[in-house]
C-alpha cells in the first residue's frame, strides 16, 4: 500500500508539519523505520531521539514542534499509530457462507454475511447476528444468542443459553459458560451443585487466547462494555467485571467478585471470592487480594498494600540478612551490659 501523508492525517485525525504530499508504504518501529515508512513517538524517551529515526514521517504529541522532519500531530499517537496499523494491515475477512461440514442444529437463525468454517457444531435455537465469523472447529451450545461483527477463532466452546454482544472477539481455545467449581462437603465427599445461570458478554469485549469464563450459580457471570483479556485468565461463576477495565495473563478472579470500571489487573494477580473492587483501582503483577479495594487505588503484593508501602517493603527484604545480623550483635552488647549492671551490684 502506498498511501501519502495528507491522507494519513485525515485517518488519524492530526495536522501535518511537512510534506503533504510524501509518500508512505508502510509502518515499523522507532529504530527500524526506513524513509518509506511512518512510526511514532509518543514518550519523551522517543521525542528527544526523533532525528535519529530514518523514518519517512512521525506521528507525535499534539504540541511537539521540535524537528526538521514530516511529523504528524495528534493528541494520541499510541492509539492513531493502532488506528493506522489497521489501514495498512486490514484485518483478514473470509467469504461468507456456511460451510457443508459444518454441523448446524434446529431453529438455527443468522443475520447477513455470515462465515461459518468446516466442523462447527451450531445446536440448536441458536441466533447469531450480522457479520458473525466463526472460525473451524468451534462449538456453540443450545440457545446461545451473539451480536453482529462477532469473531470467534478456532477451538472455542460457548456453552448453552450464554449472551454474547456485538463487536466482540473470542481468542482461541476459550471456554464460555463452563460449570462454576462448586461442591456441597458433607464431611465425607463432595456433591455437585448444578450451575443454572449464565454468562453475558457486552459489546465491544476482547477476550484472549484460552480463558476460561464459569457461568453463574444463578444469574449470570457478567463482562460489561469494552473490557479486554490477555491469554490465559480465569473468571469465576458470579463475576461481574467493570467496563473498560483489563486483565492481564493468568489474572484468577474467584466467585462473586466484583471488579469495577477501568480496572487494572496486571499479571497473575489472584482475587479472592465475594469481594469488591473500585473503579480505577489498579493491581500489581502477581498481588494476592484478600479484602475489597477501594476505588482509586494501586496496590501490590500478597496480601495487598498501598503500592507505595509495598515498594518500601521490597526494598527491605534484600537487607534481612544484614538487619538479622546487626540486631544479634545489639541483642549480644544488651545481654553484655546486663550481665555486667548485675556483676557491679
Amino acid at each position: 500500500m502506498e498511501i501519502s501523508l495528507s491522507e494519513i492525517s485525515k485517518i488519524i485525525e492530526g495536522e501535518i508539519k511537512g510534506d503533504p504530499e510524501k509518500i508512505i508504504s508502510g509502518i515499523a518501529p522507532f529504530e527500524n523505520a526506513t524513509p518509506d515508512e511512518i512510526t511514532f513517538a509518543g514518550s519523551a524517551k522517543f521525542l528527544k531521539k526523533i532525528n535519529e529515526t530514518r523514518a519517512g514521517a512521525v506521528i507525535v504529541p499534539i504540541h511537539f514542534k521540535e524537528t526538521s522532519k514530516n511529523i504528524v500531530q495528534v493528541d494520541n499517537p499510541q492509539v492513531a499509530f493502532a488506528k493506522l496499523l489497521n489501514t495498512f494491515y486490514p484485518p483478514f475477512k473470509p467469504k461468507s457462507g456456511i460451510s457443508s461440514n459444518a454441523d448446524i442444529g434446529n431453529n438455527f437463525s443468522c443475520g447477513k454475511e455470515v462465515y461459518i468454517a468446516p466442523f462447527c457444531v451450531i445446536q440448536d435455537n441458536v441466533i447469531l447476528g450480522d457479520r458473525v465469523i466463526i472460525h473451524p472447529n468451534v462449538v456453540i451450545g443450545n440457545d446461545v444468542v451473539i451480536g453482529n461483527d462477532v469473531e470467534i477463532y478456532p477451538n472455542v466452546t460457548v456453552l448453552e443459553r450464554c449472551r454474547i454482544g456485538s463487536h466482540v472477539k473470542i481468542h482461541a481455545g476459550s471456554v464460555i459458560g463452563s460449570d462454576g467449581f462448586g461442591f456441597a462437603h458433607d464431611g465425607k465427599t463432595y456433591h455437585k451443585i448444578v450451575h443454572t445461570g449464565i454468562v453475558q458478554i457486552d459489546d465491544d469485549v476482547e477476550i484472549g487466547a484460552g480463558n476460561t469464563i464459569d457461568r453463574a450459580t444463578f444469574g449470570k457471570t457478567w463482562i460489561q462494555k469494552g473490557v479486554k483479556t490477555d491469554n490465559l485468565v480465569h473468571i469465576a461463576h458470579n463475576v461481574t467485571v467493570g467496563e473498560n477495565t483489563v486483565l492481564v495473563a493468568q489474572v484468577g478472579i474467584s466467585g462473586s467478585t466484583t471488579i469495577g470500571k477501568n480496572a487494572v489487573l496486571a499479571g497473575q494477580a489472584g482475587v479472592s471470592g465475594h469481594l469488591k473492587i473500585g473503579d480505577h483501582v489498579t493491581i500489581g503483577p502477581q498481588a494476592g487480594i484478600a479484602k475489597s479495594v477501594p476505588s482509586g487505588m494501586v496496590v501490590s503484593g500478597s496480601p495487598e498494600m498501598p503500592h507505595k508501602v509495598w515498594l518500601k517493603v521490597q526494598n527491605i527484604i534484600p537487607r534481612l540478612p544484614e538487619l538479622k545480623k546487626k540486631l544479634l550483635e545489639l541483642e549480644k552488647k544488651l545481654n553484655s551490659f546486663e550481665k555486667n549492671k548485675k556483676t557491679e551490684k
